[in-house]
C-alpha cells in the first residue's frame, strides 16, 4: 500500500511541475578492456546526473571520442551511419539540392523527426527544405533537418544516441529519438592529416584538422577545433546512349560533348566534388563554486559542384537496341532536349492585323542552341553551406539541490544556390550561361529556462523534479534569383505564321489543321531560382513549458514521468507526455519500458516553400514545381493549411549484464505518427490547367506540380539489439561489439490523391529491414587494430526500379595503427576493403538497358541513391594523428 502511495504522490507531484531538456555531461569512453562498459554518466533521455547506459530506461548508445575519429569517413553523416545500425542515409548522386544537405532517418524516420543537439542544446535546421521527389530523399521526403556534416568529428567527445521518442522532454522532432554531441573540453594539442581515394583512383579525400584546448586557471577551459576537407569527384556510371550516337555521327562536335576532355561521361553518377572547413568552440568558466558560464560556438561553409544531367542536341537517326528483361528486347529512339528545337526569331510585323502582336513569322530566321553547346550540355549545380551556431548560458546549484540552466542559442544556415553551363530557353539568343537561384535562409533563436529540484518523499532515492520553459523563434527567408533563372523570356510561347503573300500571313498548321504553337521552358535548364512573387522572409514563433519527475522508487525500481506544452503561432498548440521504469530483476537482468506521444511542428520552410527543379520521372525530363501550402497553385491542385504531425511510442526491453565485462540489450519499439508531413502525389499540367492558371507557366504544358501536406499515416515497429564485450587477447585488451537493427515502416493510412503506390511502397522497402555492424577493436603493445562488417539486408525502389529486389552484402572495413615516440599514430586502412558495390540495376521494361552502352539510357548502372552503403567501392585511407 505505501508503495502504490508512493507511485501516486510521485505522478501528482510530477504533473504539478516544469521540466527542463537535460545537458548530455558524459565521460570519456573506455578503454578496451576497462571493465567499465555501461557506466559511461549519461543526463539524454534523464534528468539525473547518476545514470549510466546500462541504467538508463531509455536505450542510449555512446560513442565516444577515439571510435568516431578511428572510421574512416570524413562527413559525420557518414560516420554516424557507420556505427549506428538504425541510421539510415543515402549517397545522393544527382539529387539537386538534396545533394548538398543529404537528410538522414533513425528508425526509418525522417530527418526532422529525429532531434539533434549539441551540448544538450537544440541545434538548428538547415535551410533545405527535402523536395526532390527521387528515392534518394524517400525517408525524408519533405522533411527540413538539421545538417549534422557541419560538426567536425574531431571536436565530439562523445556521441549519445537516445532511440526512444522523446518529445515530451526535449520538444517538437524528438519523435524518432535524439542524437547529442557532447564537445571536448579537455587541454592539450591534437593535429590529424587523412589522405584516401577510391580503388578506382578517383575520389580523392584530403582533411587537416585540429584540437587545442587550454585550462583557464583551475576554473574553466577553452577548447578549439577546426577541419578543412577536400573530397573528389567520383564517377560509377557509363556513358549516355546518345552521347555514343552523337560522337560516332558526327566526329566534329565529339570533342565538345560534356567532361570529353576529362575522359567522363557526359552526365556523372557519383560523388560530387566538395571543399570547406568547419569550426567549433566550446568553453565554460566557474565565476562561482557553485556557478559558471558557458559558450559554444560553430561556423561552417562547404561547397559542392554537381554533375546534372545531360542534353542531347540530337535524336538517335536510328533506333537503339536495349534489353528490357525477361529474355526480350526491343528497340528505343531516344530524343534531343526540347531546348535544341528552332527558336524562331523574326516578330510579326507591328500592326498588321493577319500576323498579330506576340506571333512569330515561320522562316529560316531561327537560332539552335547548338550553336552554343554543339555536344549538348551538362549543367553544373553549385551549392554553398554557410552553417553559424550559437549557444551560451549559466548554470549553477544552491545547498538546497537546486540546479538552474539559463541558455540563448542563435543560429542561421544558408543554402546558396546557382548553376554554370546551362541555358534559360526562353530567352533564345540573349540566355544567360550562368546563373544565381537566390538563397535558402533558415534562422533560430532558442531561450531556455530549465530547473531541476531532489526532494526526499520517502523513496530509496530523492525524487528529481525537473521544470522550465522555452521560447524559439524559427524564420525561413527566399531571395530572388536571377531574372532568366525563374522567367519565362520573348521566346517561351510562339504561335506561327506563314508568309503567304507581301504583307500577309496565314497561322501555320500541323497535319492536324491545327496551329503550330512553338514553346520553350521558362527558367534555367534544370532548376528554377526564386521570383519576386515567392521571395521574402516568413516566421513562426513557439513556446513551450515542461516538467518531469524520475526516482529510484525501490532499490529495483525507477520511474519517470514528463509532460510538455507547446504553443505556435502557426498552428495552436500540443500537449504530450511520456512515462517510463526500469526494473531491476537482479544484478544479471533489468527490465525497462516507455510509453509516449510526441509531435512534430511543421517548419516555416515546410509551409513556405517554393521550388522548381527537374526531374526524371519514368524515363522523361521533367519540370517540377513544388509550391507553398497557401499559393494559388498548391490550392488550384487541393492544397489546406499544415497541421502538426502526432505520435504515439511504445518500447520494451531487457538489459543483461551476466559479467562484468559484457553486457546485452534489447529494445523493440512500435513509433504510430498520424499525419505525416510529406508531398503529394505529382498533379499533370494540362492545357485547360495552363488556360485557367497562367503562372502554371513556369512548370509548363506535360510538367508536374505538388505540395506539402498532411497526407499520410504511419506504423513502425522494430527491435536493436546491442551487445559489448571486452576481454584480454594475447596480452592486449580486445573489445567486441555487436549492434543489430530490424526495423519495419509501413503506411497504414493515406489519401490516394497524395502518396502514391510508389511512394507508399518506399516507406516500407527503401531502406533494408535488417542492419547489422560487427566491429572488434585489439590493441597490443604499441599496435591497435580495427576491424569492422556491416551487414546491409535488402531493399528495394519500387519508385525508380520497379519490380528489382537489390540484394543483401556485407561491407568490411579494416585499419591497423602504430604509435611511435608517444604523441604519433600512423594508421592505415581501408573502407569497404573487398570493394563491394550494390546490384547492378536489371533491365526492365520501365527502364532498358542500352546494349550500345550497358546502362539505362541515363546511364545509370548502379541505383542513383548508391543503396544503404554508396557506390564508390573500396577506399583506401593513411591517417597521421599527432596528440601532446
Amino acid at each position: 500500500m505505501a508503495a502504490v502511495t508512493r507511485l501516486a504522490l510521485l505522478a501528482s507531484i510530477s504533473l504539478g511541475a516544469l521540466s527542463a531538456p537535460a545537458l548530455a555531461q558524459t565521460t570519456e569512453a573506455p578503454q578496451a578492456a576497462s571493465g567499465d562498459e555501461g557506466k559511461e554518466i549519461v543526463i539524454i533521455g534523464t534528468r539525473r546526473t547518476d545514470r549510466s547506459v546500462t541504467d538508463s530506461a531509455s536505450p542510449i548508445d555512446v560513442i565516444g571520442a577515439t571510435e568516431l575519429q578511428q572510421a574512416p569517413q570524413v562527413n559525420m553523416l557518414d560516420i554516424v551511419r557507420s556505427l549506428v545500425p538504425s541510421f539510415y542515409v543515402p549517397q545522393n548522386t544527382i539529387s539537386d539540392a538534396s545533394t548538398f544537405v543529404r537528410s538522414p532517418s533513425l528508425r526509418g524516420l525522417g530527418a526532422d523527426q529525429i532531434l539533434i543537439m549539441v551540448n544538450g542544446k537544440r541545434y538548428n535546421r538547415s535551410a533545405l527544405v527535402s523536395v526532390y521527389t527521387g528515392a534518394d530523399t524517400a525517408l525524408s521526403f519533405g522533411s527540413q533537418g538539421a545538417d549534422i556534416a557541419n560538426i567536425p568529428a574531431i571536436a565530439i567527445k562523445n556521441l549519445q544516441v537516445l532511440r526512444d521518442g522523446a518529445t515530451a522532454q526535449y520538444g517538437s522532432d524528438a519523435i524518432g529519438g535524439v542524437i547529442n554531441y557532447q564537445l571536448r573540453d579537455d587541454a592539450g594539442l591534437e593535429l590529424q592529416g587523412i589522405y584516401g581515394q577510391t580503388y578506382r583512383g578517383d575520389g580523392r579525400n584530403k582533411q587537416v584538422s585540429g584540437n587545442v584546448g587550454f585550462k583557464l586557471g583551475s576554473r574553466g577551459f577553452v577548447n578549439i577545433s577546426a577541419e578543412w576537407f577536400n573530397n573528389g569527384e567520383t564517377s560509377r556510371g557509363a556513358q549516355r546512349a546518345l552521347a555514343v550516337v552523337l560522337a560516332q555521327t558526327n566526329p566534329a562536335v565529339a570533342s565538345s560533348i560534356p567532361n570529353a576532355n576529362r575522359g567522363k561521361p557526359a552526365q556523372i553518377w557519383g560523388s560530387s566534388p566538395a571543399d570547406g572547413y568547419k569550426i567549433f568552440l566550446n568553453s565554460a568558466y566557474e565565476i562561482t563554486d557553485s556557478a559558471k558560464l558557458y559558450l559554444a560556438f560553430n561556423y561552417a561553409h562547404s561547397e559542392a559542384n554537381q554533375s546534372f544531367n545531360y542534353r542531347a542536341p540530337i535524336s538517335a537517326p536510328t533506333p537503339l537496341a536495349v534489353d528490357i528483361g525477361n529474355g526480350t528486347a526491343a528497340t528505343r529512339s531516344p530524343g534531343r532536349n526540347g531546348s535544341f528545337a528552332p527558336i524562331f526569331l523574326t516578330p510579326c510585323p507591328a500592326n498588321n492585323a493577319t500576323c498579330p502582336a506576340g506571333g512569330f513569322v515561320n522562316d529560316t530566321n531561327t537560332f539552335n542552341f547548338a550553336s552554343r553547346y554543339p555536344g549538348g550540355f551538362t549543367p553544373r549545380f553549385i551549392g554553398k553551406v554557410d552553417q553559424a551556431w550559437g549557444n551560451a548560458g549559466i548554470k549553477g546549484s544552491a545547498e538546497s539541490g537546486l540546479t538552474y540552466d539559463l541558455s540563448a542559442t542563435f543560429a542561421r544556415n544558408s543554402l546558396d544556390l546557382s548553376m554554370t553551363g546551362s541555358l534559360s530557353a526562353s530567352y533564345g539568343p540573349q540566355s544567360q550561361s550562368n546563373f544565381n537561384f537566390g538563397k535558402l535562409i533558415q534562422s533560430e533563436t532558442n531561450l531556455n529556462a530549465d530547473f531541476t529540484y531532489p526532494l526526499e518523499v520517502g523513496f530509496a532515492s530523492p525524487v528529481t523534479f525537473s521544470l522550465g520553459s522555452e521560447y524559439r523563434r524559427e524564420q525561413y527567408e527566399k531571395t530572388v534569383g536571377d531574372l532568366q533563372s525563374y522567367g519565362a523570356g520573348p521566346y517561351a510561347v510562339q504561335p506561327l505564321y506563314n508568309l503567304v503573300s507581301p504583307g500577309v500571313y496565314a497561322p501555320a498548321l500541323n497535319a492536324s489543321g491545327t496551329q503550330i504553337v512553338a514553346t520553350q521552358s521558362p527558367a534555367a535548364s534544370g532548376y528554377g531560382g526564386t521570383s519576386p512573387t515567392f521571395a521574402g522572409a516568413s516566421s513562426q514563433v513557439g513556446y513551450g513549458f515542461y516538467a518531469g519527475a524520475e526516482a529510484d522508487v525501490t532499490k529495483a525500481l525507477t520511474m519517470g514521468i514528463a509532460t510538455r506544452f507547446e504553443n505556435y503561432s502557426s498552428f495552436g498548440s500540443a500537449l504530450v507526455g511520456k512515462f517510463n521504469f526500469l526494473y531491476r530483476v537482479n544484478d544479471v537482468v533489468s527490465l525497462r519500458g516507455t510509453v509516449g506521444t510526441g509531435f512534430h511542428a511543421p517548419s516555416p520552410g515546410q509551409n513556405n516553400t517554393q521550388i522548381v527543379t527537374t526531374n526524371f520521372l519514368g524515363g522523361n525530363q521533367v519540370q517540377t514545381g513544388t509550391y507553398p501550402t497557401t499559393s494559388n497553385i498548391a490550392q488550384f491542385y487541393g492544397a489546406s493549411p499544415l497541421k502538426p504531425e502526432r505520435s504515439t511510442n511504445f518500447g520494451a526491453g531487457i538489459v543483461l549484464k551476466p559479467a562484468d565485462r559484457l553486457s546485452v540489450t534489447i529494445d523493440g519499439y512500435s513509433i504510430k505518427v498520424r499525419n505525416r508531413i510529406g508531398i503529394s502525389q505529382n498533379f499533370t499540367v494540362t492545357q485547360a490547367n495552363l488556360t485557367a492558371l497562367p503562372a502554371l507557366s513556369v512548370v509548363g504544358l506535360n510538367g508536374v506540380v505538388n505540395y506539402f501536406t498532411n497526407g499520410f499515416n504511419t506504423s513502425t515497429d522494430g527491435v536493436d539489439v546491442v551487445t559489448n564485450y571486452r576481454t584480454d587477447l594475447a596480452g592486449g585488451p580486445l573489445a567486441l561489439t555487436l549492434a543489430y537493427n530490424y526495423n519495419m515502416s509501413r503506411v497504414t493510412q493515406f489519401n490516394p490523391l497524395v502518396i502514391g503506390a510508389a511512394q507508399i511502397d518506399l516507406v516500407r522497402n527503401i531502406a533494408p529491414k535488417h542492419r547489422l555492424n560487427a566491429s572488434a577493436n585489439w590493441q597490443i603493445d604499441n599496435f591497435s587494430i580495427n576491424a569492422r562488417a556491416n551487414y546491409f539486408g535488402s531493399w528495394s525502389n519500387a519508385l525508380e526500379y520497379a519490380g528489382q529486389r537489390f540484394g543483401a552484402k556485407v561491407v568490411a572495413d579494416l585499419d591497423v595503427s602504430y604509435t611511435f615516440r608517444e604523441h604519433y599514430t600512423l594508421t592505415v586502412g581501408a573502407n569497404n576493403l573487398f570493394n563491394t558495390y550494390p546490384d547492378r540495376i536489371a533491365p526492365s521494361a520501365s527502364n532498358p538497358i542500352y546494349a550500345l552502352t550497358g546502362a539505362l539510357a541515363d546511364g545509370q548502372i548502379y541505383p542513383r541513391s548508391g543503396g544503404p552503403f554508396g557506390m564508390n567501392g573500396g577506399f583506401w585511407y593513411a591517417r597521421l594523428r599527432v596528440k601532446y
